[in-house]
């Protein structure tokens, strides 16, 4: 029986939630071993803007073993990108410079830090019915209690209480157990992006009053 406990993120969290984003890292499985010259690599996109950003909506997952899972989200994301754009991606952008050579033959950290100074904003349609945005990622450890469930259900009424009309979220395509997962909380598909064997997909659910 698994004894994960869900509370507010702290001060103090970055570090295991960073740790959990790197263990996800690989479109849900485990991205260690293509980041270990820079394990933070990805956190620092994913996980740091919402911990300091958005501190109403970052749930922590806990157990005895220490962070093992996060529910995170933007109340308004355009709101919330421009947040990143003036105030977060600058100290990015000045200590990891572009990465050089031929891209085609990047590691993966050398992708990220080249994220860095070209950031993705992409918003679905139609963005006011769906102006929040959620992130959720769980060790494999932690899954398959309801804990995800229950953690997106919390985000959610916590957006609702805040007066959002509706939220999305991006999965890959590959992520097939993902995506039926969503529509299984309701979510609906609004826009695919990218290739089909290397793309997102973006979800949306309303929140009605």
């Amino acid at each position: 029986m698994n004894n994960c406990t869900i509370r507010p993120a702290r001060s103090g969290d970055e570090k295991g939630a960073y740790y959990v984003c790197l263990k996800t890292g690989d479109n849900g499985a485990d991205g260690e071993p293509f980041y270990r010259e820079d394990p933070d690599a990805l956190g620092r996109i994913y996980v740091g803007p919402y911990l300091v950003f958005e501190p109403k909506i970052s749930l922590i997952l806990q157990d005895d073993q220490g962070i093992c899972g996060y529910a995170l989200g933007a109340f308004d994301s355009r709101n919330f990108f421009a947040r990143y754009e003036n105030e977060w991606r600058p100290k990015l952008c000045a200590r990891f410079p572009v990465p050089k050579g031929d891209p085609a033959h990047w590691t993966r950290v050398q992708q990220v830090h080249n994220t860095y100074h070209h950031p993705d904003y992409f918003l679905p349609e139609p963005y006011d019915s769906y102006p929040s945005h959620l992130h959720i990622d769980l060790l494999e450890r932690a899954q398959g209690f309801g804990f995800g469930r229950r953690m997106i259900e919390r985000n959610l009424d916590t957006l609702r209480r805040l007066g959002s009309p509706g939220a999305h979220l991006g999965l890959s395509t590959n992520n097939i157990r993902a995506y039926g997962f969503y529509q299984h909380l309701g979510f609906i598909e609004l826009a695919r992006v990218g290739t089909p064997s290397d793309g997102c997909i973006y979800m949306g659910i309303k929140l009605r009053p």
